[in-house]
């Protein structure tokens, strides 16, 4: 297993060229967000705009539109249970982040199969929290699309098969391997499984132990894919600036908040950029 170092910064992080624009990084869509939980969605989305995606659309409940819009202006919203809305836009889109407060009830379920079936090899998938809950319990079958997981360990006990305890880099490997995707599996010492290679993030901190790190940790990986070329790099390069800025925070914190990493992020990238 390799441990990631700030390496991966530049090798990912590229300085902008002058004649870009926002479609030169990339369209991302994020679904979720029921009525309960919006703050998952709302926190993702932050995430995937202060990490430099160009176009950022967030397909949740309709009961989250204010929220959204007071929060992150710079978002599009759309409501999630308008299909044909739904469709248009995820078919048009580079990265879609399914999960984040997505919830695990029928409509939750409607709405990640209706993804699923729409996400084609030219696209990437990130999908996070309840929606790994809902591909293991129900057994859905993941689209053969470049995709990427991001489960905490019990989420990753269920899609995997492996109990916490049994959860060791072999038996891992044997599941990723199954799965054909990227797993980026959160714990204390979160590691990172890729088609060719395993990584250990050797970052973190207790202060991070709060609500919402993961559903931002999510819009931070679409964030980077939407825009680096290098896929695996930008998943390395996300997980290790999610820890970076959160242990510089905790210095002088006890306790970290998502929003406070993803508003530190733009500073973060602009000094870890390649030149």
């Amino acid at each position: 297993m390799q441990t990631l170092t700030a390496e991966i910064l530049p090798q990912t992080i590229r300085q902008r060229p002058a004649d870009s624009y926002k479609g030169t990084y990339g369209r991302i869509v994020l679904i979720g967000g029921n009525q309960n939980f919006g703050g998952a969605i709302i926190m993702a989305s932050a995430a995937a705009v202060y990490a430099g995606a160009g176009l950022v659309t967030t397909l949740t409940d309709p009961s989250n539109q204010g929220s959204l819009h007071a929060r992150l202006p710079e978002a599009m919203f759309a409501d999630y249970h308008d299909d044909a809305l739904l469709t248009s836009l995820v078919t048009g889109a580079d990265v879609i982040v399914i999960g984040p407060g997505l919830g695990t009830d029928a409509p939750a379920l409607a709405t990640l199969k209706r993804v699923l079936a729409l996400v084609t090899p030219q696209q990437t998938l990130v999908v996070d929290g309840s929606a790994i809950t809902l591909v293991a319990e129900h057994r859905l079958t993941l689209p053969a699309v470049p995709l990427v997981l991001t489960p905490h360990q019990m989420e990753w006990q269920r899609i995997s098969g492996i109990r916490i305890a049994d959860q060791t880099e072999a038996a891992n490997r044997q599941a990723v391997d199954r799965l054909h995707a990227t797993v980026v599996l959160k714990s204390h010492r979160t590691e990172i499984y890729t088609a060719t290679g395993t990584y250990e993030n050797p970052l973190g901190t207790p202060a991070q132990a709060t609500g919402g790190m993961g559903d931002t940790l999510a819009g931070m990986v679409g964030g980077f894919l939407a825009q680096f070329s290098d896929p695996t790099h930008a998943v390395l390069a996300a997980v290790y600036s999610h820890s970076a800025i959160a242990e510089e925070l905790a210095q002088t914190q006890y306790v970290v908040l998502p929003h406070q990493i993803t508003e530190q992020l733009p500073a973060f990238m602009k000094a870890h950029e390649a030149h």
